[in-house]
């Protein structure tokens, strides 16, 4: 004669972590979450949620901090010049942004950027300022001129991507063109961040 089986166990339940609700705030795009969408996406209820973060803005700010803190911010080098610098420092802005919809405002505005983002923006600060022999009131504008454009830009066109109705055909040679004219124009905002460098150390 069998025994009867016993029901499965439920087990325990997921664990909810910093790291788990970053991954799955990252998956599904900070303009995309939602309290109940992201509880679902951890297999939680969004009641277990609230314990854990306080409201939705708070939910948002612990994702886009944990995004920039993904980021590798581009490290200078002796061996290149400044200009070159701010080049690749601006491309690097224009993929983080483009990668992930709807963080500008957390990185731009410091009521909204958290702590730990704001050490990392000054020590990044600091380090340009060490490596070109600029003064430490030099390197945050600079920087912050050529982040804060480029940030703005690119949140403008890429937020957009993909909306428009009836133009699949034609958005990527679009996109190939439109990026081709930012380029110049990031071109010619370096040289005047650079031209205003050169005339404050004279």
């Amino acid at each position: 004669m069998n025994s009867p089986q016993r029901p499965a166990g439920r087990g325990r339940p997921p664990t909810i972590t910093r790291i788990r609700i970053a991954d799955a705030g990252i998956a599904m795009g900070l303009p995309n979450i939602t309290f109940v969408g992201l509880a679902a996406a951890l297999g939680v209820s969004h009641m277990a949620l609230y314990r854990h973060v306080a409201c939705l803005e708070e939910l948002k700010r612990l994702v886009a901090e944990e995004i920039f803190s993904r980021w590798e911010i581009p490290r200078a080098s002796r061996e290149e010049d400044l200009r070159a610098y701010l080049c690749g420092f601006a491309t690097s802005v224009r993929d983080f942004v483009k990668a992930h919809p709807g963080v500008t405002p957390y990185v731009i505005r410091r009521l909204a950027a958290t702590e730990s983002m704001i050490a990392r923006i000054d020590s990044h600060q600091r380090h340009i300022a060490e490596v070109y022999a600029i003064s430490r009131e030099q390197a945050p504008w600079a920087l912050a001129t050529v982040a804060f454009h480029r940030m703005a830009v690119a949140d403008t066109v890429y937020s957009v991507a993909g909306r428009e109705p009836g133009v699949d055909a034609g958005r990527a040679a679009e996109e190939a063109e439109m990026e081709r004219e930012l380029e110049q124009g990031m071109l010619a905002l370096i040289e005047g961040v650079l031209a205003r460098l050169e005339t404050a150390g004279r």
